[in-house]
């Protein structure tokens, strides 16, 4: 008989052991877990998380980092999708002889100017109407491809409060090239 009851509290101290390295392994991944995610309080603080509010912050924290990647998804389609129409527009205004594009970004204008190689333009008369018009030419470059060439000019107001005209620099480039 107390072989038998001496099982018995093996089993329970067995048991016990388990149940105390069970908590032990818990207690390890809710450091683990609060460790990664942002906390509103400090962990060494009296006013440290309890579990519940380690995984209540760690259940909010997914679910702000799921929409932040839903909002980056959908951005990322639309970026593509502004990229595919901006490339066939670019394909169609490279197959006229000269075609100007300009656009705005901040405060900074760049002028996209694309030909062929037997139409040719001054770059020099580009940079004196951007000066008539206002601009200071920051950065201007220019890459060839087969029988295409692109000049890329980028441009800034002289005086912000001036500012500048994106149409009436278009119509003027457009008239030269």
């Amino acid at each position: 008989m107390q072989g038998g009851g001496y099982s018995k509290q093996a089993v329970k101290l067995e048991r016990k052991i388990i149940e105390k390295k069970r908590r032990m392994h818990m207690k390890s991944l809710l450091l683990q877990l609060s460790s990664i995610i942002p906390q509103s309080q400090p962990s060494g603080s009296k006013n440290a998380l309890k579990q519940k509010e380690i995984l209540e912050e760690a259940t909010s924290y997914v679910g702000k980092l799921r929409e932040r990647l839903k909002t980056l998804e959908n951005e990322k389609t639309e970026m593509k999708m502004k990229m595919s129409m901006q490339r066939n527009h670019m394909t169609n205004i490279i197959d006229r002889k000269v075609a100007v594009q300009v656009q705005w970004f901040d405060d900074c204008m760049r002028i996209v100017l694309m030909s062929t190689l037997n139409k040719s333009f001054k770059l020099h008369e580009v940079i004196r109407i951007l000066g008539e018009e206002g601009a200071q030419v920051i950065h201007a470059n220019f890459s060839r491809s087969g029988d295409k060439i692109v000049f890329v000019i980028h441009s800034q107001a002289i005086s912000s409060r001036i500012g500048l005209e994106e149409k009436r620099i278009k119509e003027r480039l457009e008239e030269l090239v």
